[in-house]
């Protein structure tokens, strides 16, 4: 038999704790948006769309690390609610770009104040400094770790 080696200091892990952070803030995020029609992943891609003149729909499912099925069920939902629309490529008429609309913006807009009160609850222990300094270490941890980070 053989024996456990012994640790003098608990080792910290950070997945089982940003885990449960993910699971408190995906559960309050879930909350707000509902008022407002959308969904988690409907705000990832409002985000990346926000700062950008028109993605390739492939460019986007890549981004956000969708199938092609996954991607234009999003699409859907998005343009259903007058959020996004959808043109062909003007360089390849086989291609849709994908652009954020006014309505979409506004959208955006609304959700990140709500979603401003759930990182107040959420994350209310840290100061504004403390928020900072975590959010610029997860946004180093994601670059790190994936080659096209939505959140650039």
């Amino acid at each position: 038999m053989t024996s456990q080696p012994v640790v003098s200091q608990p080792v910290h892990r950070s997945g089982a704790l940003l885990d449960h952070l993910a699971r408190r803030m995906r559960l309050r995020a879930e909350s707000v948006l509902a008022p407002l029609r959308l969904r988690p992943r409907h705000l990832v891609a409002l985000t990346v769309l926000r700062g950008r003149d028109g993605i390739t729909q492939q460019a986007l499912a890549s981004t956000l690390e969708m199938d092609g099925t996954n991607i234009v069920g999003l699409l859907n939902e998005l343009e259903a609610e007058d959020l996004i629309e959808r043109r062909r490529s003007p360089e390849d008429r086989r291609r849709h770009v994908v652009a954020l609309t006014e309505a979409g913006a506004k959208r955006l807009a609304e959700a990140e104040c709500a979603l401003a009160a759930v990182d107040n609850e959420v994350l209310g222990a840290l100061d504004d400094s403390q928020r900072e300094v975590l959010y610029n270490l997860l946004l180093q941890a994601a670059r790190g770790s994936d080659v096209s980070c939505p959140f650039d």
